[in-house]
């Protein structure tokens, strides 16, 4: 089942949902409107290597804004840090950011149950756009979940992206062992 604006509402009433900063006015009827922050990063690297850790660079939006190319995979994140202890956030685009042929994420659109960190937007473009800092992005959908969880994701000691931060974080599959 997903949230509903007042059950979102009542969760972050009780702590259950966290939206820093909240803004009622970015709340739908079952969603919550996210926005892109300041800070972009591109790989250094050509190549990507699933093994090893490829670095990236962060660069700044400047306020004229920024024009995002094809065949580039851009590291974006947004401004809201979310905190969810009892339910599933999923991040979808907003349709008017898609029908400028922007896609936000590649396959990372769910959120587990515990994450608590700002949101890492793996951004591609099919034309180039310009985007600006604090531009709608995004808007997350909560998903209740039904039963005993186990492992909240802020508290599983293996957990990649747990360190808070207000910028893109490069993939951190280097650490998986295969």
């Amino acid at each position: 089942m997903i949230l509903s604006d007042t059950m979102i509402l009542d969760s972050i009433k009780t702590g259950d949902i966290v939206i820093e900063p909240f803004d009622r006015n970015c709340l739908g009827t079952n969603s919550y409107d996210v926005h892109l922050g300041k800070t972009l990063a591109i790989y250094k690297d050509h190549i990507l290597d699933a093994r090893r850790h490829n670095t990236i660079e962060h660069f700044n939006i400047p306020q004229e804004g920024f024009v995002l190319h094809p065949n580039t995979l851009y590291l974006g994140v947004t401004e809201e840090y979310t905190e969810t202890h009892n339910a599933v956030p999923f991040l979808e685009g907003k349709s008017s950011v898609g029908r400028l042929g922007i896609d936000i994420h590649a396959t990372a659109g769910k959120g587990d149950v515990g994450f608590c960190n700002t949101w890492t937007l793996e951004i591609s473009c099919t034309h180039p756009v310009r985007v600006y800092p604090g531009m709608p992005i995004g808007q997350l959908i909560y998903f209740q979940v039904h039963g005993h969880i186990e492992r909240y994701y802020n508290k599983k000691q293996d957990a990649k992206y747990n360190v808070r931060t207000d910028k893109p974080v490069e993939s951190m599959m280097w650490k998986n062992k295969f």
